[in-house]
């Protein structure tokens, strides 16, 4: 009985704490199995209640589940990016009063399963913002900015700006980088080093690192740097095929540019 009685209050001071910082929802993956579970049955219900994951009709799940938010100007492939992932595909759900999609992405990791709830705008940052709805609670990111179009780039610290969220992983993403005119060369991406942020070149119609910016996220939520995926999830064939040799040699242009100074200001870097 005092082992159970000491086991609820651990449960509940986790998740007291876990709701002001949701990255230690990954203290919940440390518990005995018995008292995991229910944790992660009251994490989730009280998820499902405050709608901070999942749509109100959308199931939820008894593993670690995270409120991932997609934002980036229209066009850059979100939406493309998280239909890759066929599971979530079939599982996603629209809310209409929000404008959002919500796609459900599981990973196996080596430490168990999680999911990812991954927001998606449904085209609603065209119309003049995003509603607050879409930003609450979320409690990681990715940002997205297409290479082959410079204004996306330019307008990637404005996302960063409205991603309320706060001390939240965010990942910032350069898609379409299959596309040969390339507009944002390796040395015009600082945004994320004046920010401390995970920078990944990926190509979501050729599956090009589309692990990577997920795996990151999983490791910063779950405090492990050595958590790591042990099945790859199923994922749409890939629609173009990417020049590796040319990827590689952009990927060296990277690196060489992240040991220069940082630009005073990005328009710098443009010139």
């Amino acid at each position: 009985f005092s082992t159970l009685k000491i086991g609820k209050k651990l449960i509940q001071y986790l998740l007291e704490r876990a709701l002001n910082s949701p990255a230690l929802f990954s203290e919940l993956l440390f518990l005995p199995s018995g008292l995991r579970a229910e944790a992660l049955s009251t994490q989730n219900q009280i998820s499902a209640n405050q709608n901070l994951m999942a749509l109100p009709n959308q199931q939820t799940v008894d593993y670690p589940s995270f409120k991932l938010v997609i934002v980036g100007d229209g066009g850059t492939g979100k939406t493309t990016f998280v239909k890759r992932h066929l599971t979530g595909e079939f599982e996603k759900k629209y809310e209409p009063t929000i404008g959002v999609e919500v796609h459900p992405l599981d990973f196996f990791t080596n430490c168990g399963k999680i999911r990812f709830y991954c927001w998606d705008t449904a085209g609603q940052e065209k119309f003049g913002g995003l509603r607050d709805g879409y930003y609450i609670h979320g409690q990681c990111a990715i940002i997205m900015f297409d290479v082959t179009a410079r204004l996306t780039y330019k307008n990637v610290p404005t996302w960063h700006r409205d991603l309320v969220c706060e001390n939240i992983p965010i990942v910032l993403c350069g898609n379409k980088v299959d596309v040969k005119n390339r507009q944002v060369k390796a040395k015009q991406v600082t945004f994320h080093r004046k920010k401390n942020l995970q920078y990944y070149e990926i190509s979501a119609k050729s599956n090009y690192n589309f692990e990577k910016p997920f795996l990151y996220l999983a490791r910063k939520l779950a405090g492990d740097p050595n958590l790591h995926f042990v099945e790859s999830p199923a994922l749409a064939p890939p629609e173009v095929h990417i020049d590796m040799a040319a990827q590689h040699q952009h990927e060296a242009e990277l690196a060489a540019a992240a040991s220069q100074p940082l630009p005073d200001d990005d328009d710098d870097a443009f010139e």
